[in-house]
């Protein structure tokens, strides 16, 4: 092999690893200075650098290999200016065999200095893409006696300096790329922010979502606001919401729990009294009306005040003024209302335990809080938000495990929200070390306290009459057009009728269980819910989510009750 073709395989191998170099990556400073670090390697040159015009189009040191921090730090050149910066200008490589003997020569780095007995060679070429020079390649290196011919290295800089300005040119388009979708993405959440998210309440599931759309939506009016669902569901905090969406914010946020407080204590903390009105009244105070004037009045469990204080509240929704315990002045203020309630307002007022008149005067926007099991896609963000809060107070650095926050995610939870923060903060607590693994809930050696409030003694398995103690009666109704029974399925769908089921698997099966008109009559009025759905998930939690046992609370088989499971997409709760 001659010289000649030695030489034309050694570029071509320097043009490949250069190439293979730079497609490696998108961080250019990274791969140019491995290219550069290669190319010193390969051909004996000194030192190299490479120089980038910013915006005002002067040039700065990107990358160099052989060059100190503080050398390249000085690596910044105008337009025109030196060597450099002729040939950015210019778009002409340039070869300087002696650059002691080149008055353009600015020595910025020292590398004249560094052998000042041996002339030291400059070669520049610009490094061009998109028809326009985007920056300059510089390599160094000795040049003893100059008799060296740069003709060959300037050939092989100048491709080099092709693939890099291609490299630049990808990089650049990749950037402003993800820029765009970067920005893009802040646009759109900070246009769904006002209307899809709320501070302090963690959500992003479609009932959440439609909630928070709700409470943007009502928030700016006065209207009153009926908020609605299980216990736990953060009915409170989404009040609190409302008043600081509101044009009210920055009054007073006032809260009373009707339920924690007698009908005569309640008169007095809600309108206030005069001094004297009754035993240890020694001076006038004012009630939750007069303090949340301006502002918002918040009254949780609004279903469980008496009958004669739905009265006295209703006249005072309707003429927005009232008179203080022992008073008889008239005061009169501005108050928004947000009521809350568990309890099922439309069948107590059926059985006549709520005023109806009241009901119409609260019932102005309702809004119905989803159960956390019926949005399971927030419970990772929740159980790590409660996890973090804990942390913080505690001085603690726990996180979950997978497996554990696949635990929580299956759990029922109805205790819901609430009862989801005390099991995230009693095992982090109890937790041995700082990651809390499946094994750390109580749940999994059957020591959750929740199983014990939702599960029916284990003694009914052997005291069934316990039962009978829930009176549950139907209005009869005509019996349905007989159905050809299922080969092998005994039972019926009353105390004890054949079943008449029908092969179809998309017929009612508790057409009879759960008849249209029926009627129920329990001992207290929030037993037995209408629904077919909210019957099945009341006999579930009431026998333990044991299908048998909710079988035979409804006077259904447990085939139909599967059936019916089914056919609601109910999940059976297991423990």
């Amino acid at each position: 092999m001659n010289m000649q073709t030695h030489l034309i395989r050694r570029e071509l191998d320097a043009v490949y690893e250069v190439g293979r170099t730079l497609a490696t990556s998108l961080d250019i400073d990274k791969t140019f200075r491995e290219a550069l670090n290669y190319l010193l390697h390969a051909f004996d040159w000194r030192r190299a650098f490479v120089v980038m015009a910013n915006a005002e189009g002067r040039l700065q040191g990107l990358c160099s290999v052989g060059l100190t921090q503080a050398e390249q730090q000085r690596l910044h050149f105008e337009s025109g200016e030196g060597i450099v910066g002729r040939v950015f200008a210019n778009g002409i490589p340039v070869s300087v065999p002696d650059v002691r003997n080149e008055p353009l020569f600015l020595n910025r780095t020292g590398g004249a200095d560094q052998s000042p007995d041996t002339p030291v060679a400059m070669l520049a070429t610009p490094i061009r893409g998109d028809h326009r020079t985007l920056g300059v390649l510089v390599i160094d290196c000795l040049n003893p006696e100059q008799r060296r011919v740069f003709a060959e290295d300037l050939r092989l800089l100048r491709m080099v300096a092709t693939l890099m300005g291609q490299a630049l040119l990808l990089h650049r388009s990749v950037t402003a790329a993800h820029e765009s979708i970067q920005d893009e993405a802040r646009r759109m959440h900070k246009a769904l922010k006002p209307g899809r998210r709320l501070d302090q309440v963690v959500g992003v599931s479609a009932p959440m979502l439609k909630v928070f759309d709700q409470i943007h939506q009502v928030a700016p009016s006065r209207t009153t606001v009926l908020l609605r669902g299980e216990s736990g569901t953060g009915k409170e905090v989404m009040a609190r919401a409302i008043h600081s969406l509101s044009p009210r914010a920055q009054e007073p946020f006032v809260g009373v729990n009707c339920a924690a407080l007698s009908e005569s204590l309640l008169e007095s903390e809600l309108f206030g009294h005069e001094k004297g009105a009754f035993t240890g009244a020694q001076g006038t105070r004012k009630g939750r009306f007069e303090m949340a004037h301006g502002g918002t009045l918040f009254l949780d469990e609004i279903g469980d005040i008496s009958a004669a204080f739905q009265a006295k509240l209703l006249r005072v929704l309707q003429e927005r003024s009232f008179e203080r315990v022992g008073g008889g002045t008239a005061v009169k203020v501005d108050v928004r209302l947000i009521l809350a309630t568990n309890r099922n307002l439309e069948r107590m007022v059926q059985a006549g335990e709520f005023r109806a008149d009241l009901y119409y005067r609260i019932n102005v926007v309702s809004i119905q809080l989803p159960p956390l099991r019926e949005r399971r896609e927030d419970i990772p963000a929740m159980a790590q938000h409660f996890l973090d809060r804990f942390n913080r107070e505690n001085g603690r650095s726990t996180k979950f495990s997978t497996e554990a926050m696949r635990v929580l995610t299956s759990c029922y939870w109805p205790g819901n929200v609430r009862e989801l923060e005390n099991c995230v903060e009693r095992t982090a607590t109890m937790a041995s070390n700082d990651v809390i693994s499946d094994l750390a809930f109580p749940c999994r050696d059957n020591r959750c306290l929740t199983q014990v409030l939702h599960h029916i003694d284990r003694e009914d398995a052997v005291r069934p009459s316990r039962l009978a103690e829930i009176p549950i009666t139907e209005v009869p109704m005509a019996p349905p057009p007989r159905q050809p029974a299922l080969a092998g399925d005994g039972g019926g769908l009353g105390a004890g009728g054949a079943d008449s089921r029908p092969a179809d698997l998309g017929h009612d099966a508790l057409g009879a269980a759960f008849p249209a008109t029926a009627v129920a009559a329990p001992s207290r009025a929030d037993d037995k819910p209408d629904g077919e759905r909210d019957r099945l998930i009341w006999a579930m939690e009431r026998c333990g989510w044991v299908q048998a046992k909710a079988a035979r609370l409804l006077k259904i088989t447990p085939r139909q009750m599967g059936y019916a499971l089914q056919k609601h997409g109910i999940e059976v709760r297991k423990f």
